[in-house]
């Protein structure tokens, strides 16, 4: 199974999650946000399947940091935007695997999805 992993490093839920891979002995390829940055066709894509509203993380510090005008009237393409200049406004983790997209960090989740 080839799993990709999108997240920043120092976060907890993506340390939780890749934790909890390395236990169920699944192989994974990490991308890193800071380093490698967000594609905007890919988050299209992935808001295409979950929803951008499940994708941009409205509870962060970096989202709740931006001016009110710059929260107003979100759709797809403003959230897209948003992401790609700041990754760290992206729910994290996202795992793409055969067959799915996970976002976010739920052991039951991943265990159904994975297991």
């Amino acid at each position: 199974m080839t799993i990709h992993f999108y997240g920043i490093p120092n976060c907890d839920t993506v340390k939780k999650a890749r934790t909890w891979l390395d236990g169920q002995g699944l192989a994974y390829t990490f991308h890193d946000y800071k380093k490698e940055g967000a594609d905007a066709a890919k988050l299209e894509g992935w808001a295409g399947i979950v929803g951008w509203e499940k994708l941009l993380n409205r509870a962060g510090t970096t989202f709740r940091k931006l001016p009110d005008e710059a929260k107003q009237d979100i759709d797809t393409a403003k959230a897209v935007a948003l992401m790609v200049e700041q990754p760290s406004m992206i729910k994290r983790p996202v795992v793409e695997y055969p067959g799915g997209l996970l976002v976010g960090f739920k052991a039951e989740e991943w265990a159904a999805a994975l297991g």
